[in-house]
């Protein structure tokens, strides 16, 4: 039969799920989890010392304004390019993409016709 844990424990177990970075710092080696109990016990949840464990709205925050630099720079770049440009770049792909095929289709009719030769080793022709 399982015993419920003390209510204190229950609390703490809590509080270690809103700070995740507790958990980090125990399986790390940094602190072990009796005195991170027991400076929870002894400060609270409230305390300073928690304040480099807590998950800040700052973190959010950063990564967000990352996220718009990058879009910035996105549209900026997008800004800076000349339709003509683009077409031009455009047409020029397509002219290679157009030779690659025509020879890849002579060299398929040149298999093709080699295999004919092979299939019928014997021609004979009426006079």
């Amino acid at each position: 039969m399982v015993k419920p844990l003390h209510p204190s424990v229950e609390q703490f177990k809590q509080f270690v799920k809103k700070h995740p970075k507790i958990i980090q710092e125990v399986r790390s080696g940094k602190k072990t989890w009796k005195q991170v109990y027991e400076d929870w016990y002894l400060f609270g949840e409230d305390d300073d010392i928690w304040e480099p464990y807590r998950e800040t709205n700052g973190a959010a925050k950063e990564e967000e304004k990352g996220t718009n630099k990058w879009l910035d720079k996105l549209a900026s770049m997008l800004g800076q390019i000349d339709a003509t440009d683009v077409q031009k770049h455009l047409a020029n792909v397509q002219q290679a993409i157009a030779a690659i095929q025509s020879i890849l289709s002579e060299f398929q009719g040149a298999g093709q016709e080699q295999r004919n030769k092979e299939a019928h080793p014997f021609s004979f022709r009426k006079d």
